[in-house]
């Protein structure tokens, strides 16, 4: 006899830590750039430069980059921009994890704080918060069917599992050119430049994952005309643009189960000419840093149980741990809150621009579900009537709890929830007031841990005569309650086909209080 086996290649987390690391400097404006005389909007990111994974420790270097939109000073101050970076290391204690471990680090910037020291300087503060899971690539091997010459019984059980197809990191690049309505002036230069990807999904394809969404992108430039002295010193264009590609991927299958975490890279922005040669094309390029993992569900029936006819067969069972997808689901919620200015913020005339991020402070698995807290912080940049103070921004913080339904979750499940902004809405009710609607988008795939005795080694020896003897050659079994008919024929030495025939039975299912007539082979 020998047994088929199958490999099964799967992921588990191995180690997990948490931190929060407070970063504070003061930076100098650059000579080139002009005094600073009010601040008025700010953005910050953070970019991970290297992952180092030692024993029981993981090793984060990267840095937190800021950009500030300020007031010049002057009679009449016109905005200009001030880009920076905090650098960082850190390092977090994760018992269990080795060199050689790959660590998913996931960031959060919980608060960004920009204040004007002087015209020449700002003093910046952030806090950071870093979540690490550290995962290692294992292989279990089962059996699922098993080879034999002489008479034997075996059985199988279904089990689901969520095998690893694709691990890897690999890097979209989107090229896209915007081109100004003829209403619009032609650009000197960029002040200020927003570009968000939104609404970004992923689907596996054979050989390629497919990506697409949305190009939000936003930008405060300064036009020809105010370059040669004429009014109209800033102008602004916002635009929305759909793209679209994909990423090759050598082991990827149409319909496999993807989780894929993304972090905008590379960002560029070039003007050029147009048709007519005037400055007014927008030139985007755009790397997208993908983090990839793809499973192929698989519905395996591995081997249970064996029992011999003619010899005695016993199986040598272990208990092993399968990983499995229970759901892949997804929600959304809708908030509609309003937002004031602030006593000292100069009135509003015209709303320029808003922009909003999701931020997770809880993942909670409950009954059901998963529960989800945070905050929408939501940030508006506008035009003032104040001519000493032309712009000004607002910055709001809307809390947030939501039940991502989840049936027959449990505390055993792995959760990996995206969210994504899929709409913002902002509207001046008045020059103090605007109204803001948003609806948040919630994706989660659920993993769920198994444990399953399985079948590693059979041994065959000879019957024991004397066991064997000692049985009736004909027998009147009464059921009992949970017998099968594999009990039975195990009990007694006899092939369930067998006990089908002698019965008269077309299933294998039997009741408590059931008679079946048991005659020993021949064989035996």
């Amino acid at each position: 006899m020998e047994l088929v086996k199958k490999n099964i290649h799967m992921d588990q987390i191995k180690g997990q830590a948490a931190t929060q690391i407070t970063l504070e400097d003061d930076v100098n404006i650059s000579d080139s750039k002009p005094d600073a005389g009010k601040l008025i909007y700010d953005r910050g990111s953070v970019t991970l430069e290297e992952v180092k994974v030692t024993e029981d420790h993981v090793t984060v270097k990267g840095k937190m980059q800021f950009l500030v939109m300020y007031l010049t000073e002057g009679e009449h101050p016109v905005p200009a921009c001030l880009e920076g970076s905090l650098p960082f290391e850190e390092q977090l204690y994760a018992e269990g994890v080795e060199s050689g471990d790959s660590a998913n680090v996931k960031w959060n910037l919980e608060d960004l704080t920009v204040g004007l020291i002087n015209s020449r300087k700002l003093s910046v503060q952030a806090l950071i918060s870093l979540r690490i899971s550290a995962e290692m690539m294992y292989d279990e091997e089962t059996a699922v069917d098993l080879y034999h010459e002489e008479p034997v019984e075996y059985r199988r059980k279904p089990l689901r599992i969520a095998q690893m197809a694709v691990k890897k990191r690999d890097i979209f690049r989107m090229k896209e050119e915007l081109e100004l309505p003829q209403n619009y002036p032609n650009v000197f230069q960029i002040i200020w430049q927003s570009i968000e990807p939104t609404n970004v999904e992923f689907r596996a394809q054979e050989g390629k994952i497919s990506i697409q969404g949305d190009l939000n992108v936003f930008f405060l430039y300064e036009p020809e005309a105010a370059a040669e002295g004429e009014e109209n010193a800033v102008r602004s264009y916002e635009a929305s643009l759909p793209f679209g590609g994909t990423v090759d991927c050598s082991g990827c299958e149409d319909g496999m189960a993807v989780d894929i975490d993304y972090l905008l890279g590379h960002k560029e922005v070039e003007i050029r000419p147009d048709f007519d040669g005037e400055q007014r094309v927008f030139a985007i390029e755009i790397a997208m840093d993908l983090d990839i993992a793809l499973y192929e569900e698989e519905r395996l029936d591995i081997l249970s149980g064996v029992y011999g006819v003619v010899k005695e067969v016993e199986a040598v069972s272990k208990q092993a741990q399968f990983r499995g997808i229970l759901a892949r689901t997804s929600g959304k919620m809708k908030i509609a809150e309003h937002l004031k200015t602030g006593e000292s913020d100069v009135p509003m005339v015209q709303l320029l621009h808003s922009e909003a991020q999701i931020q997770i402070a809880d993942e909670e698995i409950v009954e059901n579900g998963v529960h989800i807290q945070g905050t929408l912080n939501v940030q508006c940049l506008y035009f003032s009537s104040d001519e000493r103070v032309p712009y000004g921004s607002v910055k709001g913080q809307f809390p947030f709890s939501y039940l991502l339904e989840v049936p027959d979750i449990n505390s055993n499940c792995t959760v990996k929830i995206q969210t994504g902004l899929e709409q913002l809405a902002t509207a001046m009710l008045d020059s103090s007031e605007l109204d803001i609607k948003a609806v948040m988008d919630f994706r989660a795939i659920v993993f769920e841990q198994k444990k399953e005795d399985i079948v590693t080694d059979i041994i065959v020896s000879e019957l024991d005569m004397d066991k064997l003897n000692g049985l009736p050659g004909i027998v009147i079994y009464i059921a009992k309650e949970g017998d099968s008919l594999w009990d039975v024929g195990r009990r007694y030495y006899v092939p369930i086909s067998q006990i089908k025939e002698t019965n008269d039975m077309t299933t294998d299912e039997i009741r408590p209080g059931d008679k079946l007539l048991i005659v020993k082979g021949l064989g035996n």
